[in-house]
């Protein structure tokens, strides 16, 4: 498989998210056969700053748990290609997206649903990733089928069942 470059930036005092949000990241990519090298970068951060993105960019003035911003306009399943003059020159590369993912609403959420908050985190980035390759569960009942089963395939893949 590809080597994929993750970049975490942290913006809360928990920096305990990282490993799982790393092993989301590559579990994803892995079980979506991602062939090319991919940059993706996942920030860590509050209900108050998630809740200003969701309103800029979404126009909904509330907080939210992740929030996705595709690079690429992809399809579910759909193999990335793109020309030699999109790739970072130095790593061959491609920038697939930014997933934000608010960690209070990771710790609520894990409270509410009587799980560990890596196992959150670990939904939220797994969630995020697959919207940055194309799946969109917010199209149709059948598209949202789609995304969540195989948001569950792969927490599966990693040991995470609910």
């Amino acid at each position: 498989m590809a080597e994929h470059r993750i970049t975490i930036v942290n913006e809360t005092e928990e920096n305990s998210f990282n490993e799982a949000i790393e092993s989301a990241v590559k579990a994803a990519l892995d079980y979506e056969e991602v062939e090319q090298g991919c940059d993706v970068c996942i920030i860590v951060t509050d209900d108050e700053n998630i809740r200003e993105l969701n309103r800029e960019h979404r126009e909904i003035d509330r907080a939210t748990d992740v929030l996705s911003f595709p690079m690429l306009d992809l399809r579910p399943g759909e193999k990335i290609e793109v020309s030699p003059l999109e790739l970072d020159e130095e790593t061959g590369t491609v920038m697939l997206g930014d997933i934000v993912i608010s960690e209070e609403r990771a710790k609520a959420q894990a409270e509410e649903y009587g799980h560990s908050v890596l196992r959150e985190v670990s939904f939220l980035t797994v969630h995020g990733i697959l919207h940055l390759l194309g799946y969109d569960h917010e199209l149709s009942e059948e598209d949202e089928k789609l995304h969540f089963g195989r948001q569950e395939e792969i927490l599966e893949s990693m040991g995470l069942r609910r």
